[in-house]
């Protein structure tokens, strides 16, 4: 249905890489793209480590990958079985050819931990939800896809009743049943309070001490159930970006909720005039730009947003080595910014830095800066992010 982006990413990485994991949160497509990448290639092997049935089959991992070198196997919820990542590094080790193995994961830190046995040998492919350049072909159409999020089934429900149905229902299953499958043994509905309350906080400094005095819980305890969330690729931590600037830099990382519709969610907005008359509209807005950011820009980039005690601030600054380009986020279809903006391009020094807004049509911004300033919209954001690379 969708031409997604990741596969193009994937199919790059089969071609110099051994084994290419792709990693994403539940029920974001990562099954679809596989099974319709593996159906392209001859005789191509899908299994599904989640089924007993399957894992059975792989009771002798060395023959089994031994007597299928010839083909892509296909390891869909590998994190079910990290006893395999050991056999895998010397199946690769004794067949160096590229494209052999794809493994699919749900949560990084599943995945990951268990893959350090495969560096060098391994190609990391991260799928977001459903993002702009895939569904979106008219300026019109952003706000569905902001409203309902990019999961697959809640985009292309029938309704705005269905969609916040499944988005209901995927929540409720997801802190249930499926984090605890991950490792994450957390009662249900405290991690609900919490991740309710982490949406409340959504775009703002993550204040842990308060967070936890509020829920009655430790600090430690806060801080453990944001590395779940954040690992199982449902929070976004973005931290402060640091350098020896001379200048009083906040610490705290702030902490956005991973798909706008969850945030919608979670937030009980449930159609549009709910979404635009809602405090939280600019908050949304922010974080759903960012994930549109951070999914288009290559694996080494590096994200962080800038702040001082003095007022200067950027929602996200990417460094692509050396280099840095900016973007500030507003909601407003005149968007203004502040003496901080200004200074905040200064002290970190961009190359160029961007306003996005929802417009239409960008413009350049009068600046007495050395760095060129822009308001784009959001249709805009992948053409700029790869100018900039």
């Amino acid at each position: 249905m969708f031409e997604r982006l990741a596969g193009t990413r994937i199919d790059n990485a089969l071609q110099w890489s051994p084994a290419v994991a792709l990693l994403g949160p539940r029920q974001v497509g990562k099954s679809t793209l596989a099974r319709a990448l593996a159906e392209r290639g001859p005789d191509a092997l899908f299994l599904d480590l989640e089924r007993a049935q399957t894992r059975e089959r792989l009771a002798q991992p060395d023959l089994f990958f031994a007597a299928n070198r010839q083909r892509l196997v296909v390891l869909d919820e590998v994190q079910f079985m990290p006893e395999l990542f050991r056999e895998l590094r010397v199946e690769i080790d004794t067949d160096r050819r590229p494209g052999r193995f794809l493994l699919l994961g749900s949560a990084s830190f599943a995945l990951l931990r268990q893959s350090e046995s495969l560096a060098g040998r391994l190609a990391v492919v991260d799928m977001a939800p459903l993002l702009l350049p895939e569904v979106v072909r008219r300026f019109a159409d952003v706000q569905t896809l902001w409203l309902r999020g990019g999961f697959p089934n809640s985009y292309t429900a029938d309704s705005e009743t269905a969609s916040v149905a499944w988005r209901e229902s995927f929540i409720r299953n997801l802190l249930a049943t499926d984090l605890p499958a991950l490792g994450i043994n957390v009662d249900a509905e405290l991690l609900r309070r919490f991740w309710r309350m982490a949406a409340h906080l959504h775009g703002q400094l993550f204040n842990a001490s308060a967070v936890a005095a509020s829920l009655g819980v430790s600090q430690p305890t806060v801080m453990r159930w944001l590395d779940h969330l954040t690992q199982a690729l449902l929070l976004r931590r973005l931290e402060p970006y640091h350098a020896n600037l001379g200048k009083r830099l906040v610490k705290s990382p702030k902490v956005y909720v991973r798909d706008s519709g969850l945030l919608h969610s979670l937030l009980g907005i449930h159609g549009v005039n709910d979404l635009l008359g809602h405090p939280a509209t600019g908050a949304s807005w922010e974080g759903f730009c960012i994930d549109q950011i951070c999914a288009a820009l290559p694996q080494d980039a590096l994200v962080s947003f800038y702040r001082t005690a003095a007022g200067a601030e950027l929602d996200l600054v990417v460094e692509f080595g050396a280099r840095k380009i900016g973007f500030e986020i507003k909601f407003s279809s005149t968007p203004q910014v502040t003496k901080g903006f200004w200074q905040a391009c200064q002290d970190v020094g961009l190359e160029r830095a961007y306003v996005v807004a929802p417009v239409e049509e960008g413009w350049p911004m009068a600046s007495t800066l050395p760095c060129a300033v822009e308001v784009i919209g959001p249709l805009a954001l992948s053409r700029v992010i790869e100018q900039r690379r």
